[in-house]
Formats: structure tokens, C-alpha cells, sequence
């Protein structure tokens, strides 16, 4: 099973950043950091994440954007405040289809949320900071046996699911 662990906007946090990054070195294929850590991006911390620059991070050895592939799934990954995201995920979903992208990483709203748009996986993992929209701090956890069936945990800081934000996709059909 590939997992892959995404979190944003944690805003400087280091021991609870240091604690996910823990509790999830075994299992997890990849780290994704969506932006707004206010760390430097040479940060001890930072090590092992895929990152972006939010539009809090200051260090501009960020990149605004980064993608990869894992197990033939192209990741995109930005903080969202390029594409206007707090209003409409309409700009990021056409950049999404731009680069190819099969699964989209983005913060900045800090609402967490999983939205499919075409054959487009949109994951928000919410903030580790300031929450909106609930009281839980959240990251998400992706997982796949196979690239048809996903499945989207939100965690709270302790590591436990929020089954009410949870999801399971059959992925690639609308």
C-alpha cells in the first residue's frame, strides 16, 4: 500500500511537525508540505518534504510549485494563494490539467477538504495551526493498493481520523 502523509500551513510549529513526521517514518512513501511552515527551507524540520512557498514563507529558495510521480500518479503541489483557492478551485484545476496532474496538493484556505474535478484528486489537508471551519488541527493521509480505489484520512495532531471528513475514491471516474 502507498501512503503519503500532507500537511500545510503549520505556521512555524516544530514540535508537532516533528511529531507527524515521526509517528508516520515508517509508512509513509512521501511527505508533502503545502506551504506557510515559516521555516527556512534548509530547516532540519523541513528534510524528507516535498515543499512549496505559501505566501508566509519568506525563505524564496521555495519553489511555488513542485510535482513528482509515485507509483504513476502525478502529484502537483502549491499553496493555493497563486490560484485564488479561498474563493474558487476553478485556476487551480485548470493548472492541475496544465501539468497532468492526477492528484493536486494545496493549503492556504485552511479548510480542510477532498474534492474530485474531472479525473482530479484535490486534497487540502487543512492547517496544523489555525483551523477553519472545525475545531480539530488536521493533516491528511492518502492511501492506495491501486490507483482506482484512494483513500483520504483526516487526522487530528494526535493521529486520530476524523471519519466525518474521511473519504474513499473510486478515482478517475466523475
Amino acid at each position: 500500500m502507498k501512503t503519503v502523509i500532507i500537511v500545510s500551513d503549520s505556521h512555524g510549529l516544530k514540535d508537532e511537525l516533528a511529531m507527524l513526521k515521526e509517528r508516520h517514518q515508517g509508512e509513509a512513501d512521501a511527505f508533502i508540505h503545502c506551504g506557510d511552515s515559516e521555516l527556512d527551507y534548509q530547516s532540519e524540520l523541513m528534510e524528507g518534504f516535498r515543499r512549496v512557498r505559501g505566501n508566509c514563507d519568506f525563505d524564496t529558495n521555495y519553489p511555488n510549485e513542485v510535482d513528482f510521480l509515485l507509483d504513476n500518479m502525478k502529484f502537483y503541489v502549491t499553496h493555493g494563494h497563486l490560484y485564488r483557492v479561498k474563493s474558487t478551485l476553478i485556476p487551480l484545476s485548470y493548472r492541475a490539467e496544465e501539468v497532468g496532474a492526477d492528484i493536486v496538493c494545496f493549503g492556504h484556505s485552511h479548510y480542510a477538504t477532498v474534492e474530485q474535478v474531472g479525473n482530479t484528486l484535490l486534497i487540502n489537508p487543512g492547517s496544523m495551526d489555525h483551523p477553519r471551519g472545525r475545531i480539530e488541527k488536521t493533516y491528511a493521509k492518502l492511501t492506495w493498493e491501486n490507483r482506482n480505489q484512494l483513500r483520504v484520512e483526516f487526522l487530528d495532531l494526535e493521529g486520530k481520523e476524523i471519519p466525518k471528513l474521511s473519504k474513499s475514491i473510486v478515482f478517475g471516474q466523475d
